[in-house]
């Protein structure tokens, strides 16, 4: 009987951590800045959904991990086979350095597969070890996450990585880009990697705009603009799609945040959760506009954690306007939109077949799936 090949498992803990902040990171010292606004951890919940899936899913696949927070803390309930590197001493987070370290020793080790949980980032820190030599699949738990390494959410990890320890050979791998933000706010591919070929549970690298649908954006943000009643709160989503509303009210857009709208005046920018909980016990009612980022489909889940469960029931789940470039809707394959809010009960009312609007007096119907 062939043995069960191991997973190489790591995880950043302080992954996404500032999404719900209003940052857009925890790398280098922007952790801090979190915790100084209130964040939480993410990543560890994340985790073990994706683990939970995998050991109810294959319970014999044994692990090479990590111990503590980066590991050994996340592989809870009984069965589990798991052999632990020393992880780091001393205080404070853990570093780029510290993935770096313990994903060469997974390597060094013949995992078959590394299981990693943060964002882009730490996709970054991960092939920048392995390259291509080792395939690896991404926990998606970062604030961003542009590349094509990750699956489309914890469980769809688990399943995609129940799948491939059962047969690698039969399930075989494919190229994904590892792309991320780099200086000065500009993406960039770092890598290429391989990732588990599961088609429908991976997302794809996010696409950026090729400009070939401005005229109609701008024709849509004007009409969008015209219909906002001067008593209505109007959270607009991150993007440059629905920038083009924040410009026909002649506003600045925070293309990484949500900003605030009341009357044709700017309430908040780049508003944080909390913020904008605020807002809405004070305003009433109130819409969010969303964008589509390219080439995902990501409508919630994807650079708008500060768009929460609790943010989406004060909003009401019938107050939503979704925005799409008609390329960026021609491009989805499969052509649905997806959400990983991770809270099921906030995610249901939402899922279905939504309108989509794509230009001035332009419309589709597209599914919502979580």
């Amino acid at each position: 009987m062939t043995a069960t090949p191991w997973l190489g498992l790591v995880v950043n803990p302080i992954a996404g951590m500032g999404g719900r902040v209003g940052l857009h990171g925890t790398d280098g010292s922007a952790w801090e800045a979190a915790l100084r606004r209130g964040a939480s951890v993410v990543a560890p919940h994340r985790a073990r959904r994706a683990l939970d899936r995998l050991h109810r899913l294959a319970p014999e696949v044994p692990v090479l991990t990590v111990e503590g927070p980066m590991g050994s803390d996340h592989l809870t309930g009984d069965g589990w086979t798991v052999r632990t590197l020393r992880g780091r001493t001393g205080g404070g987070p853990t570093t780029a350095a510290d993935t770096r370290e313990a994903v060469r020793a997974m390597a060094e080790s013949g995992v078959s597969l590394v299981l990693f949980v943060g964002g882009d980032g730490t996709a970054r820190d991960v092939v920048g070890v392995v390259g291509t030599s080792v395939p690896v699949l991404g926990v998606p738990s970062g604030v961003k996450m542009h590349s094509g390494v990750f699956a489309t959410g914890p469980e769809a990890a688990g399943e995609t990585v129940a799948a491939y320890v059962a047969d690698p050979a039969r399930a075989g791998c494919v190229d994904a880009e590892v792309v991320d933000l780099a200086d000065g706010d500009a993406p960039r591919m770092f890598g290429v990697a391989k990732v588990p070929n599961a088609r429908g549970s991976l997302q794809r690298a996010k696409a950026f705009s090729t400009g070939t649908d401005d005229a109609d954006l701008v024709a849509l943000g004007r009409e969008v603009a015209g219909e906002m009643p001067a008593d209505r709160l109007y959270l607009l989503g991150p993007g440059t799609t629905v920038a083009h509303v924040n410009a026909a009210l002649g506003l600045p857009a925070s293309l990484l945040g949500v900003d605030a709208v009341l009357g044709g005046r700017l309430l908040a920018a780049d508003a944080s959760e909390t913020e904008l909980l605020s807002l809405l016990r004070r305003h009433r009612p109130a819409t969010l506009v969303l964008g589509v980022v390219g080439g995902q489909g990501f409508l919630l889940g994807r650079g708008n954690q500060q768009i929460s469960a609790a943010v989406l029931d004060a909003v009401g789940t019938g107050n939503l306007e979704i925005l799409a470039a008609r390329g960026k809707v021609a491009a989805l394959d499969p052509p649905t939109l997806r959400i990983d809010v991770g809270d099921e009960q906030a995610a249901t009312p939402l899922t279905g077949y939504r309108k989509v609007r794509t230009g001035r007096g332009r419309s589709t119907v597209l599914r919502i799936v979580a």
